[in-house]
């Protein structure tokens, strides 16, 4: 089991910038691929961003491509969402996530990871 923990969420107007952070238990750090959910209330948990176990591979959900970065440090056990021009419809809870699948270096599939955080809230509004 690997704990995770957000923080750094809260209210932004459009087309500010926030980053969450996600704090890990896991030992080695750099054994887990990572990544970003995020559900806004009445839909589905969906793909934002995943990043490789050294940092050298990221992917992006369409929606969010060219504003939103992914980043780790795994001597700090932690990954990064920096989320730029933001949007009223980016608002939802966002959930960090490890996996240990090596099928894929950056998955992006909710049944690829195995261990999630409890999430932080981040509300887009003027």
């Amino acid at each position: 089991q690997v704990q995770l923990l957000e923080s750094g969420g809260g209210l932004v107007q459009p087309g500010g910038s926030l980053r969450v952070s996600c704090a890990a238990s896991a030992r080695p750090f750099s054994d887990y691929a990572m990544g970003w959910f995020r559900q806004a209330p009445g839909k589905e948990r969906e793909f934002v961003a995943s990043i490789s176990r050294s940092g050298g591979r990221t992917d992006y959900a369409d929606s969010v491509k060219g504003r939103f970065t992914i980043s780790r440090d795994n001597a700090k056990n932690t990954v990064y969402l920096q989320m730029n021009s933001l949007k009223p419809e980016d608002t939802a809870v966002y959930y960090c996530a490890s996996s240990e699948t090596t099928y894929y270096s950056t998955p992006r599939s909710v049944a690829d990871f195995g261990s999630w955080g409890q999430g932080t809230q981040v509300t887009v509004s003027s």
